[in-house]
C-alpha cells in the first residue's frame, strides 16, 4: 500500500537541491516511512515553487521516495519550467504529470513525453505551448495514448484528427523506381 503524496509545494524552491533541506508538508493522511526513513509514496507534489529547471530531480526523488522509480503522480505546476527535462521520461510508471503553469513554449518539449508508456494524464495549459496553432491536436499526436489533456477528456474525434495531421507531417520515404 502506497501512501499519500510526498508534498513539498508552497516551500520557495529555487531548486531541486533546496528541496533536499525541506521536510514534506502535513497531510490529511500521515507520511509512512521504510527502514531507510523513505516516505512510501507514489506521489511528488513540487508545486507552486520557483523551479526553473529539474536538474538533480533525481537525486532528490531518490532521497524522498521508497521506490523513486515507481513514482505514478508528478505535480510541478506554477513554477517557472521552460523545458521538459529528460529526469522524467526515466520515471517509467509515471501516469499524471502536471506541468499547467509554467514557461513551456516549445512544442517539440511535448515529445519527449512519448517514452512514457503508462502516462494518461498531462497539464500544460498556462504555458505559452498553448497559443501555438493547433497545440492541442499537436499533443495529441504526441502522445497518442492520453487520455486526458488539460483537464479535459480526449475524444475519439480529437484522436483521429492528430493521426491524420501526424501522417500528414510525416515525411514520405523518396522512393525511385529501378533502372
Amino acid at each position: 500500500m502506497h501512501g499519500p503524496p510526498v508534498d513539498l509545494s508552497f516551500k520557495g524552491l529555487q531548486s531541486m537541491k533546496d528541496a533536499l533541506a525541506e521536510e514534506p508538508n502535513p497531510g490529511v493522511r500521515k507520511l509512512r516511512r521504510d527502514a531507510e526513513k523513505k516516505f512510501c509514496s507514489r506521489a511528488l507534489r513540487l508545486n507552486n515553487n520557483n523551479l526553473t529547471d529539474l536538474d538533480g530531480f533525481i537525486t532528490t526523488v531518490n532521497t524522498f521516495v521508497s521506490n523513486p522509480y515507481q513514482l505514478a503522480w508528478v505535480d510541478l505546476s506554477f513554477n517557472s519550467i521552460s523545458r521538459i527535462d529528460t529526469a522524467l521520461t526515466e520515471l517509467r510508471d509515471l501516469r499524471v504529470l502536471y506541468l499547467h503553469g509554467n514557461t513551456i513554449s516549445k512544442l517539440s518539449e511535448v515529445e519527449k513525453l512519448a517514452v512514457l508508456p503508462f502516462l494518461h494524464t498531462l497539464t500544460l495549459h498556462g504555458n505559452s505551448i498553448e497559443n501555438k496553432r493547433g497545440y492541442r491536436g499537436r499533443v495529441i499526436a504526441a502522445l497518442p495514448h492520453l487520455k486526458t489533456l488539460d483537464f479535459s477528456t480526449v475524444t475519439k474525434e480529437e484522436r483521429t484528427m492528430s493521426r491524420i495531421w501526424h501522417k500528414s507531417k510525416t515525411p514520405k520515404s523518396n522512393k525511385t523506381c529501378p533502372r
